[in-house]
């Protein structure tokens, strides 16, 4: 669902980098292209946060940087919890149609601990291939069931269902071997020198300072 699908990449933003301010979080994510992927309007996200806020999954806090005002957040326990949930279920299920859910999950994979990154990823395969099955049953069985045009798309869709089902088994050995860091692990990739990430971390060591005093 596209609503659960932007409390998913706000909750995840705001889990990676707290604490954060509105506008770095509207940058990361709109770096991310969900305005194209993930239908999520830039002006909205303001407004999102709010709502997340009001239903207790943010913490807001409103401190004054180098003399402007600025709004602050932080992931509560409840927040976390609800995206672990969110990312969880999203990893497992398979839409045949829409792919947006899980791609946004993805996204977000570093911040669950690996052995329930398997456990995710391990049950998505098992439906992968069971919706695969009686899919490609369905085809077979009725090649007459809708018109030519209808069942070649059909074929796509089990293609890359397919496809995707190569993608998954490579990626649960590389999750399994290590190949791949999650929570708790020390991550083996630094983001490019001139990436804005690391003025949002430099603003994420004062932000605490701040909070802390």
């Amino acid at each position: 669902m596209a609503g659960d699908d932007t409390r998913m990449l706000l909750l995840g933003a705001v889990a990676l980098f707290e604490p954060v301010n509105g506008y770095q979080i509207r940058r990361e994510l709109m770096s991310w292209q969900v305005d194209q992927w993930a239908n999520i309007n830039p002006g909205s996200i303001y407004h999102a946060l709010t709502s997340l806020t009001e239903k207790g999954h943010l913490t807001r806090h409103d401190l004054v940087d180098n003399g402007r005002p600025v709004a602050v957040y932080e992931i509560s326990a409840g927040g976390r919890a609800e995206l672990e949930r969110l990312v969880s279920s999203s990893l497992e299920s398979v839409d045949v149609y829409n792919g947006v859910s899980f791609y946004a999950a993805f996204s977000l994979v570093p911040l669950l601990e690996r052995p329930a990154v398997i456990q995710n990823l391990s049950l998505r395969l098992k439906t992968l291939e069971r919706t695969i099955k009686e899919l490609d049953a369905a085809v077979l069985a009725n090649p007459h069931m809708a018109p030519p045009h209808t069942v070649a798309a059909l074929r796509l869709q089990l293609d890359k269902l397919r496809s995707e089902r190569v993608w998954l088994v490579e990626l649960l050995d590389d999750v399994r071997s290590g190949k791949l860091f999650f929570a708790g692990d020390a991550p083996d990739w630094a983001p490019a020198d001139d990436d804005p990430g690391w003025q949002m971390d430099a603003d994420r060591k004062r932000y605490r300072e701040m909070l802390r005093g």
